[in-house]
């Protein structure tokens, strides 16, 4: 299934962790995703997704032509050295948070549950915040296994 998205993803304890950024066109996915560069997260697509399930995991990837560019508004579509596909373990919905702490929410996507977070692209703090809740969900998984 392909889906209007980016995919950021972060090496955690030896493997990608992705988080799949989801909004309407111009709501900041791209944007989002070049911040999130600078807090230690990777490209692995920006404005479409390749998204596959395998062993009740999701997956996800860049489809071939758009594999390795990001688009930077203002500027042009420029090359970053992407990640080639990472589980994706998230879902941000950009928007922002209704409540200062939301219930905890998960959407299933091809029928794998992940958990959902509300995000406004364009708060300073938005990548930093990104990064530390891929951290505590690695770190809850952990100790699910």
């Amino acid at each position: 299934m392909i889906v209007h998205a980016g995919l950021i993803a972060r090496r955690l304890g030896g493997t990608w962790r992705g988080l799949l950024i989801r909004g309407p066109s111009g709501a900041g996915k791209s944007d989002l995703a070049l911040r999130a560069l600078g807090e230690g997260f990777r490209l692995v697509a920006d404005d479409r997704v390749v998204l596959w399930e395998a062993a009740g995991r999701l997956y996800g990837r860049a489809p071939d032509t758009l594999s390795g560019l990001i688009e930077v508004r203002g500027l042009d579509v420029l090359p970053v050295e992407p990640v080639p596909f990472c589980e994706v373990v998230m879902a941000v919905q950009l928007e922002p948070p209704a409540e200062r702490m939301p219930e905890r929410a998960t959407e299933a996507i091809l029928g794998v549950p992940i958990p959902l977070l509300a995000a406004d692209p364009f708060e300073i703090s938005a990548p930093a915040k990104l990064g530390r809740a891929l951290e505590v969900f690695d770190a809850a998984h952990k100790r699910r296994i």
